[in-house]
């Protein structure tokens, strides 16, 4: 049934085809004259509520906003049929939602995708459409084993050997092998990666090619460069996936310089987990994309 909320705003339950599969969506309506829309996109293996109802939550906010929302399940995941696809096959589902949500609303004239996590990359490997005018990255997944091995020492272990409780337990006898050899092991793993990249590093591009393929943060930075709209990196300061973006983006002069193009920006939440599962993290996105929204 369909939830009204007033007059203007009301939620919707609206099912669309994606190449023979039958997809569930709900539909979030704002204001009858608005133009531009987003369409969340999410992360898997999840469905179109999301953690805590974190994406319920957003599309009220961005509703309230003036911004109508369509959110989705991709095949495979909530109430969608079909076997579950991965995040980097995900783009006929992507453009199934977004001809879904323009049908549905034909006063749309810009749809802008939100995504999370793997649903960030999912946005990148999107092919350019004339209406997707703006992509909204929160926590973007770029892991390789070097950048998850490099993420866990720069972001834990070297915190550990900080604390004085490490040393402590050590001398006392109390930290266990396994500690002592994951930590070995994901150095190892770093240095080695280091050293491969030194070794194949093209001067011009600052990254490496594997010999196997193109890895997956290149494969999205070729995505970001390609997009010729507008883009908002929304970026968590306690969360592992967004160090490792961080990371990726260090050391990496072509990521460097995409992030500083005109057309992208970068907001930081210092304490933020990675799904922002409390409510003033989550109101503090919704806030953040209602301003960048509402600045373009």
């Amino acid at each position: 049934p369909v939830q009204r909320v007033n007059d203007q705003r009301f939620e919707q339950p609206v099912l669309f085809d994606c190449e023979g599969q039958l997809l569930v969506g709900m539909l979030h309506h704002a204001s009858r004259d608005a133009s531009r829309g987003v369409l969340i996109v999410v992360g898997g293996p999840q469905y179109r509520v999301g953690s805590h109802r974190q994406f319920v939550l957003l599309a009220r906010s961005l509703v309230a906003a003036g911004f109508p929302v369509f959110r989705f399940d991709h095949r495979g995941f909530g109430d969608s049929p079909a076997p579950a696809i991965g995040f980097e096959h995900s783009s006929p589902d992507i453009g199934a939602a977004v001809d879904a949500f323009t049908a549905n609303l034909p006063q749309l004239k810009e749809v802008v995708i939100w995504g999370l996590c793997d649903a960030a990359s999912a946005a990148l490997f999107y092919p350019q459409d004339s209406r997707v005018s703006g992509l909204v990255l929160a926590n973007p997944w770029v892991r390789t084993e070097a950048g998850i091995a490099e993420s866990y020492v720069r972001r834990y272990y070297f915190r550990r050997l900080l604390s004085w409780r490490l040393w402590r337990d050590l001398s006392r006898g109390r930290l266990q092998q396994g500690s002592l050899a994951s930590f070995a092991s994901m150095a190892v793993t770093t240095v080695g990666a280091r050293l491969a990249a030194l070794l194949t590093r093209r001067s011009a591009a600052g990254h490496c090619r594997p010999v196997a393929g193109v890895e997956l943060p290149q494969r999205m930075l070729s995505g970001l460069q390609g997009f010729g709209g507008k883009v908002l990196f929304i970026l968590s300061g306690d969360d592992l996936t967004a160090g490792e973006f961080k990371d990726c983006v260090s050391r990496s002069a072509s990521w460097r310089k995409a992030m500083q193009s005109s057309r992208v920006e970068r907001r930081d939440l210092p304490e933020a987990d990675h799904t922002f599962s409390r409510s003033d993290w989550r109101d503090a996105v919704a806030a953040m994309t209602v301003q960048w929204l509402k600045s373009w």
